[in-house]
């Protein structure tokens, strides 16, 4: 059966006129709104937004953060998927779910497992009609259109059974709904965001009935799957800065990725170098340049990537868009919102002396990422570090804090920042000549040391910081006199079920090694069974790993000393010790149970920090 054309979709008011979701070239914008500054002199700065920001504090993000920077700078937005009320119901862990879900078998009427759903091949299959079942109803402005996904959009006929996926995605389009009509007051807005809304949503059941039919999810496909995640987060951020004043345009990278010249091809399971990241960071750079004095609002989702952008990235893929985009626009900074002030001395909410750290190097972070801290992944930070990019962590919900800098430049220290942090929290509401304060600061250094530099400031590490949930272990050599290939045979080991090792000690017969605990316990049974072909091996769970952080570490003489002595005076049993061939961590590993007095012992006696200590916000510190 030929089926007919679909409608077009309603005007949008804030679309990309690039953008796959409408073809439509968006409307002149009305002269009352905020755009960004047309100076020629004007940086880029790009703000990244998390899940939770998305879903809490889209309006603060509009009307407190966003408008007081445009007049200064060109803003870019990189936003996530929106978070939900509990992790659970956030939108990519739903996305993930109903992806599960459209390929588990359904009982088909006479009681065999099917996984194709019923009716879904009668005789007069249905075009671009709602599984009969489904409790959503249809908008009347929201028409299916053409999508990325492709042309034609194939559900169940009229009477199919439900599938398993349906209500996840009904949660899914509920979510977003009640989330727009509670924070969008402008009818014609809303009601243009809703269609969006439905038209993704529907695309994505069509894509799920689609992987149930041929029973398969490729790495890929579920990249597509997640992509609708960031796509319904930035069409909602679009719509609220649209709604407050501000000349707002949604742009989905979901196709920015560049085909490799010379007609070669990637290959599926090749590491991607960084060439492969430096053309998409020019790509994603090239297209946001296109949207003029708009504010564009972008997707973190940039698939798809060979071998799958889950693969390659993991999950933490938007903020390293965020960050090839700000390599790409040359940004001068790199605005990473959270919900706390920056990194801290140590997690606030075990260490109530805790203080707020204005800078830090990419070196620092990096340690405080592997043990255990959410900072930036090191290779995110990687990639705009290189272009002497700096990365400022700052709180959505204390938008006036200067925030925690991760700067690249080696001369900056931590006296310099404390002047920018002072200078830049005194700033009035959309006064951000702050910038140029700062870089006064900056050039007013001389060649070898930074303004107000301090010989006393570095006499302490930066931050220690805790990882719990750690198994530890011990594999002894049951053939002493012969160690040719014991560690040979342990790694292989570990390299086979893909154990990851964060603290290693290692002697010509024995080995201990840290790793996390994990939830899957088999797991682990089956590695110590095979190290026990190498060896008597022990396992000590519920333990924790302790860091001291600093870049100057190597340079304070009995620091080490200190660490273990005020360990030892406080009853700490010290399993294992490790230090970084880069000397800017020690790390040893603890029982679990004495964490939190661990972390309070070293923090007030190794950072040397009292009670009267001044503090930001309280919070996860690196959450």
């Amino acid at each position: 059966m030929q089926a007919s054309p679909s409608p077009s979709p309603p005007s949008s008011p804030y679309l990309s006129s690039g953008s796959s979701a409408s073809s439509m070239t968006p409307p002149p914008t009305p002269p009352n709104l905020h755009q960004n500054s047309i100076d020629p002199a004007a940086k880029w700065l790009v703000q990244k937004f998390g899940g939770t920001s998305v879903g809490k504090f889209a309006v603060k993000i509009a009307e407190d953060i966003v408008s007081d920077y445009l007049d200064q700078h060109k803003v870019a937005i990189v936003c996530s998927a929106r978070s939900g009320s509990t992790k659970a119901l956030g939108t990519t862990n739903l996305l993930l779910k109903a992806a599960s879900q459209s390929l588990q078998r359904t009982k088909s009427p006479n009681g065999t497992g099917t996984n194709t759903p019923n009716g879904l091949f009668n005789s007069s299959p249905t075009l671009n009609q709602s599984p009969a079942g489904s409790p959503r109803p249809r908008s009347k402005s929201s028409p299916r259109s053409d999508t990325s996904f492709g042309a034609l959009a194939i559900t169940p006929a009229t009477g199919a059974s439900e599938t398993s996926f349906n209500a996840t995605v009904d949660l899914l389009r509920s979510e977003h709904i009640t989330a727009a009509r509670s924070i969008v007051r402008d009818p014609e807005i809303l009601n243009v965001l809703e269609a969006e809304i439905e038209r993704d949503i529907d695309s994505l059941r069509s894509f799920l009935f689609a992987a149930q039919v041929i029973n398969e999810i490729s790495p890929r496909s579920k990249d597509s799957i997640i992509g609708y995640g960031e796509r319904l987060g930035c069409k909602i951020v679009t719509a609220v800065l649209r709604d407050r004043g501000i000349d707002a345009e949604f742009v989905s990278l979901e196709n920015v990725v560049p085909l490799p010249a010379d007609g070669e091809v990637y290959e599926e399971n090749e590491t991607l170098g960084q060439e492969f990241y430096d053309k998409v960071a020019a790509a994603v750079g090239e297209r946001i340049r296109q949207c003029g004095p708009r504010v564009p609002v972008v997707t973190g989702f940039f698939g798809p990537v060979p071998g799958s952008l889950l693969r390659q990235v993991g999950r933490g893929y938007t903020d390293l868009l965020s960050a090839l985009l700000a390599v790409g626009l040359q940004a001068s900074e790199l605005q990473i919102w959270k919900e706390v002030d920056g990194i801290f001395t140590a997690d606030p909410r075990k260490v109530p002396t805790a203080r707020l750290i204005p800078i830090i190097s990419p070196e620092e972070a990096a340690e405080l990422t592997y043990y255990g801290s959410e900072v930036v992944h090191p290779f995110t930070m990687e990639q705009v570090i290189r272009k002497k990019i700096p990365i400022r962590i700052k709180n959505v919900e204390n938008p006036r804090g200067g925030g925690t800098v991760i700067h690249p430049d080696p001369d900056i220290d931590a006296s310099c920042a404390s002047k920018e942090a002072e200078a830049f929290s005194s700033v009035s509401a959309g006064a951000h000549s702050t910038y140029k304060a700062l870089g006064e600061l900056r050039q007013s250094k001389n060649a070898s040391m930074p303004l107000g530099w301090d010989p006393n400031m570095h006499k302490h590490p930066t931050a220690v910081t805790m990882k719990e949930g750690i198994v530890v272990l011990n594999v002894n050599s049951n053939r002493k006199s012969v160690s040719h290939g014991f560690l040979a045979g342990i790694f292989g080991v570990l390299d086979r079920f893909g154990v990851v090792v964060d603290l290693i000690s290692t002697s010509e017969v024995h080995v201990s090694m840290a790793i996390e605990q994990g939830d899957e316990r088999r797991s682990l049974d089956k590695v110590v069974r095979e190290l026990s072909k190498y060896g008597t091996v022990t396992v000590a769970r519920d333990m924790a790993i302790l860091s001291l952080v600093g870049k100057q570490m190597h340079h304070l003489v009995g620091i080490a000393g200190r660490m273990f002595t005020t360990l030892g005076q406080g009853n700490v049993n010290i399993e294992m010790i490790s230090q970084g061939s880069n000397e800017i961590n020690i790390s040893c590993v603890i029982d679990g149970r004495d964490a939190v007095k661990a972390l309070n012992l070293i923090h007030q006696s190794c950072l040397q920090i009292m009670p009267q200590g001044a503090r930001g916000r309280m919070g996860p510190w690196l959450f």
